[in-house]
């Protein structure tokens, strides 16, 4: 027996504790699919279909051509920290000193850090369901302990205050949420955050980790922060980025803005991974963030007149319970009036056979919602044309009617 031959190719035992992202796990099954000539439409990825403005590109090109292509600060160049302070103010009437923002490559990495820094292993953290698949991934590479608040349709995928209460416990160290939600598209209003801050006024040791990446794609014609509700400023981590709202998913920034203990926690963190960001997508990203959000209002339309396109087209589908999302660009129908019908000998028994039985009979991607906590259901993305759409929902249509 050689060397090689003796080598263990058994890798850490920590990467038991992780599960593939199925969004991207379907993304890659119907690429896949695609190169083998088959036509698949991809409802499954959370990217807009557009292009980054204009400015934005001319804003990374110049940063070329000054030669803005060296090593970064680990937090950030200190031009965008101040940019992206000021966004907060101007957008969100969050007061964050430059010090206190931390630019990542992207939310994800952000997210990452804030869940590494601040969770010690047995600690628990509330997780509205549904919710992104990495919060729970995270939480569990950190050793912490995922506790889910449920939440259904009939509520538009919200979490009530008595349901947080009731999750409350003395090992609760953290909440984490979206809003706009993916997958739900759910979004929080200053009347339903202020309920649910009403709550944790009573366990003053819980931190808040309030995603807001999908802020600007927001139908209710203002976004709400977690950190702007009294009281909760101190003890709310608010995540952001340029990926969804600008176009820019590929450029890689996310950003935080958090008390300045937190925000040096994940610097120390980040300085150990990644160090800084790359430096001509954070020259991007200053131009993204120093601009009016209203740049970007031609895109929120398009999504909005597809959002109304999907609920009006999946409505007509028998047993889909449909919801109206607010914001983000997916919809989370509920479909369990299909568990158990069949096609032959192929059974829905789940969300996971539902959405397997989509991309097989109807070439149609999308993903089962046991991914984001909720296997009642499965995440339809209309981050794609309109023409896409109508043809998806056509092929689901018919395969559903297949079942019996």
């Amino acid at each position: 027996m050689n060397s090689t031959q003796m080598l263990s190719q058994q890798p850490a035992s920590r990467l038991d504790k992780l599960a593939e992202s199925q969004t991207l796990a379907m993304a890659r099954r119907s690429r896949e699919m695609t190169a083998q000539g088959i036509d698949v439409v991809n409802l499954s990825i959370g990217e807009p279909d557009f292009e980054p403005p204009g400015f934005i590109k001319e804003a990374a090109c110049e940063a070329i051509h000054n030669n803005i292509t060296h090593y970064t600060p680990v937090p950030g160049f200190a031009e965008l920290r101040a940019a992206v302070a000021r966004k907060f103010e101007r957008d969100n009437g969050l007061s964050y000193k430059p010090e206190q923002i931390v630019v990542s490559t992207g939310a994800k990495q952000s997210i990452a850090n804030v869940i590494l820094s601040l969770l010690n292993e047995g600690e628990e953290v509330l997780i509205p369901v549904p919710y992104w698949v990495s919060y729970l991934e995270l939480i569990k590479l950190a050793d912490g302990v995922p506790v889910f608040v449920p939440s259904t349709v009939h509520d538009n995928f919200k979490v009530k205050p008595e349901a947080l209460r009731k999750a409350l416990t003395a090992k609760t160290r953290m909440l984490i949420f979206s809003s706009p939600c993916n997958p739900s598209g759910s979004v929080y209003s200053r009347e339903e955050l202020q309920a649910l801050a009403d709550v944790l006024a009573d366990f003053p040791n819980v931190l808040v980790v309030s995603d807001e990446i999908y802020e600007h794609i927001n139908y209710l014609g203002a976004h709400c922060s977690m950190a702007s509700i009294p009281g909760m400023m101190d003890r709310t981590v608010t995540v952001n980025g340029v990926s969804k709202g600008f176009a820019m998913t590929g450029w890689r920034i996310g950003y935080i803005g958090a008390p300045l203990w937190i925000a040096k926690a994940c610097e120390k963190m980040q300085g150990q991974f990644t160090s800084g960001t790359c430096s001509v997508s954070q020259m991007a990203a200053l131009a993204a963030v120093n601009a009016d959000p209203i740049v970007v209002e031609p895109m929120r339309e398009s999504f909005l007149q597809r959002r109304n396109l999907v609920v009006e087209l999946l409505s007509k589908i028998p047993g889909i319970k449909c919801n109206v999302p607010d914001g983000a660009f997916y919809v989370f129908p509920d479909i369990t009036h299909y568990f158990g019908k069949a096609k032959g000998e192929r059974v829905i028994r789940n969300s996971s056979d539902f959405a397997m039985y989509l991309l097989d009979e109807a070439h149609v991607a999308v993903v089962s919602g046991d991914a984001f906590g909720d296997d009642n259901c499965f995440r339809f993305s209309y981050a794609c044309s309109e023409a896409q759409i109508r043809k998806a929902i056509e092929r689901m249509s018919a395969a559903l009617a297949q079942l019996n």
